[in-house]
């Protein structure tokens, strides 16, 4: 009886736990862009033109060759290979603090670590620094929750786990690392 009342117990929270996730997605993607992080300069923002997206929607004017993209208005990142091809695009959830758009490259790798928001991280790829605020990807160590509000002066980029991993197989040192807005 105390098996089947823990497996119950684990299907009532995973289930409750992609519940909380996809509604904090869906809330987030409504958040207009210069309010979902204040430490980025709302100018930046608003002085980019429209971009037209190219294949898989990767932003037009995102470079070339190995690189990541990722997308301050559409909270996403894209992993594209040295011939321009798209191998994965993924959703996140942005820091409070936001790189400006521009060139970046990996700068440091932890496999596993804690947040600034005192979180168990994993799969860690910094590339920005904002104001003594470091920027970079990482995943919640377990599986936890993608979704929710940043904790204010973070600027952790909350991936999902398998996306993560990706991005952590992806994106070495000193790699190409392309923000747009």
């Amino acid at each position: 009886m105390a098996v089947r009342s823990g497996v119950l117990v684990a299907a009532l929270t995973g289930a409750a736990l992609t519940t909380v996730v996809v509604l904090g997605l869906q809330a987030h993607a409504k958040v207009p862009p210069a309010l979902r992080s204040p430490g980025a300069p709302a100018a930046s923002r608003a002085a980019a033109p429209p971009e037209r997206p190219g294949p898989l929607g990767l932003p037009a004017r995102s470079g070339a060759g190995e690189r990541v993209v990722y997308s301050l208005g559409q909270d996403r990142v894209w992993l594209v290979d040295a011939r321009g091809r798209v191998r994965r695009v993924f959703r996140v959830v942005p820091g409070a603090v936001d790189p400006a758009p521009g060139r970046y490259a990996v700068t440091s790798r932890s496999l596993r670590g804690t947040g600034a928001d005192g979180a168990a991280i994993e799969h860690v790829v910094r590339f920005a620094k904002v104001r003594g605020v470091v920027v970079g990807f990482s995943a919640f160590r377990g599986g936890g929750p993608v979704a929710g509000s940043p904790a204010p002066g973070t600027g952790g980029i909350r991936e999902a786990r398998p996306d993560g991993a990706a991005m952590w197989d992806f994106a070495e040192l000193r790699a190409g690392v392309v923000v747009v807005p």
